[in-house]
């Protein structure tokens, strides 16, 4: 169990009281309905005592409240979060640019490798801070125009949330021979999920701690019974570098939306730990089991039109109905392995929809009055019916869904490492626990929203989509991402600068 992160009913009531102090000099007005509120507190006020429930929310940890010192669970929560079908579907993605499995291969390690350092590296800031990943945004895009990205964030998580609840409805269907629809295996995805992200950081560390021993034997056992078929790759023309820039694009955005929650994992270990080696840490938790299972992904893939029975799964169920007949030898033995694949999605859903919540109350602070684990059941049920209109057209909408959301994620973390390394000069002690929630005492935010958005004059022409092909693009395959990053950082020097010696913040 994390030690230190626990909060007693008495220690959340004064850090209640303690918001409550900050948002009113916020000028916040207090949310009607408190006494309806108050009372449902008491209903349920037994069973958050009684149970591992995190109540917390966005609040700032305080010092004395860092002191868990299972720094290892950073990787383990990363790689609990990985060793499942979600960055097996993204491999899936590749062979659809033309590329080859050894191309597909090379693009996977490299842009896995490049980009997986953002998330890691933002998240050693937690345990300094004490701040989550979006509250830290707040000390350079500012009190208010801070809920730009949030918003975007939240599509971003929810979208993943989609994502993953279509491929476990999708799974469980295939299982059950036609006897129990995706929608409704969509729900169990959902209602299980919710049960692990409603309990909060404890439960969730502890579920991420375990949870990829079976995700990992189920995946191997599924390699071993389709590895005959798993050679009969399909022919393919020599890689362009459009197909290998977009694809790459597609791995930039499967990675770098992380560094947007990075910090919520983190914020109760001791600051004392070594922040490269918790960087570390991170790090091999996102790309050793990403890049293998993007490859798998994308042998898979390549092999659909080889396997006749592959294929009709694929028309099927897709992803589970491919599982389904990889596995079809082992007989009932198999059909349970396909629904411990399913299963194992529940380390990444659980863990995204967890910082959903933290989001709501960032986005809105008069919710900070609210439990955070009240947020998981909102979550649950816009995730359930969109994930069931989405796995209508899954891998199309997959693809238009993660070639835009590399885009602003790398704008946005472009200005969080500026911010620290240029302008704070790496201290963490110029993050004000007491200034969160003032504006007065945040950046305006002008700096930081301008660059990201000016950006997007050199990222639109850069992008290639199926819906647009800009000049840029169509000589040298989607870039949008590096731009974003690129640009973003080169404004945001002078912008920043500026705005500081408006402000004198």
């Amino acid at each position: 169990m994390l030690e230190g992160h626990q909060t007693s009913g008495n220690e959340l009531t004064a850090a209640r009281k303690n918001t409550e102090k900050v948002v009113g000099q916020a000028d916040v007005s207090e949310p009607k309905g408190r006494a309806l509120m108050g009372t449902f507190r008491r209903i349920v006020s037994d069973f958050v005592e009684a149970s591992p429930v995190e109540e917390r929310g966005v609040l700032p940890v305080a010092l004395e409240d860092r002191t868990a010192t299972n720094y290892f669970s950073y990787f383990w929560i990363w790689a609990s979060m990985n060793i499942n079908l979600l960055p097996i579907t993204f491999g899936m993605l590749g062979p659809g640019y033309g590329l080859g499995l050894r191309d597909c291969a090379l693009v996977i390690i490299f842009f896995c490798l490049l980009t997986a350092a953002i998330p890691a590296y933002l998240g050693t800031l937690g345990p300094k801070t004490g701040l989550r990943q979006m509250i830290q945004a707040r000390f350079s895009f500012g009190r208010y125009l801070v809920s730009v990205p949030v918003i975007l964030n939240l599509a971003t998580l929810t979208g993943f949330c989609v994502v993953t609840c279509v491929i476990g409805g999708q799974c469980l269907s295939a299982v059950a021979g036609g006897s129990l629809t995706p929608a409704v295996g969509i729900v169990i995805m959902g209602v299980l999920a919710l049960l692990i992200s409603f309990c909060g950081y404890d439960v969730l560390h502890q579920y991420e701690r375990f949870a990829w021993i079976p995700a990992l034997i189920a995946i191997i056992i599924a390699t071993g019974c389709g590895g005959s078929g798993l050679t009969k790759q399909a022919p393919t023309e020599p890689a362009t570098a459009g197909g290998v820039l977009s694809f790459g694009m597609i791995m930039a955005s499967y990675m770098i939306p992380y560094a947007c929650l990075a910090s919520d994992f983190t914020t109760y270990l001791n600051p004392k730990f070594s922040s490269l080696r918790l960087f570390l840490y991170g790090f091999t938790g996102l790309v050793i089991p990403s890049i293998l299972l993007m490859i798998l992904g994308a042998a898979i893939a390549g092999a659909i039109s080889s396997n006749p029975e592959w294929q009709d799964g694929y028309d099927t169920t897709q992803v589970g109905g491919v599982l389904a007949a990889m596995l079809s030898r082992a007989g009932g033995f198999g059909k349970f392995v396909v629904v411990v694949l399913s299963l194992t999605l529940l380390g990444n859903f659980a863990a995204t929809m967890y910082s959903i919540t933290l989001n709501f109350q960032i986005l809105i602070p008069q919710l900070v009055v609210i439990p955070r684990y009240m947020f998981s059941v909102v979550v649950a049920a816009i995730v359930i019916p969109v994930s069931v209109k989405a796995a209508e057209a899954f891998f199309s909408n997959l693809e238009n869904f993660v070639s835009l959301i590399g885009y602003w994620s790398a704008a946005f973390v472009a200005v969080l490492i500026i911010e620290h390394n240029v302008f704070r000069s790496g201290r963490y002690d110029t993050y004000d626990q007491d200034s969160w929630n003032v504006a007065s005492r945040l950046p305006w935010g002008v700096a930081a929203l301008a660059a990201s958005a000016l950006s997007f004059a050199l990222v639109i022409p850069s992008m290639s989509q199926v819906w647009f092909e800009g000049p840029i693009a169509k000589k040298s395959g989607d870039i949008g991402f590096e731009m974003a990053f690129a640009v973003t950082a080169v404004l945001y020097i002078p912008f920043r600068f500026l705005e500081k010696r408006l402000s004198g913040r």
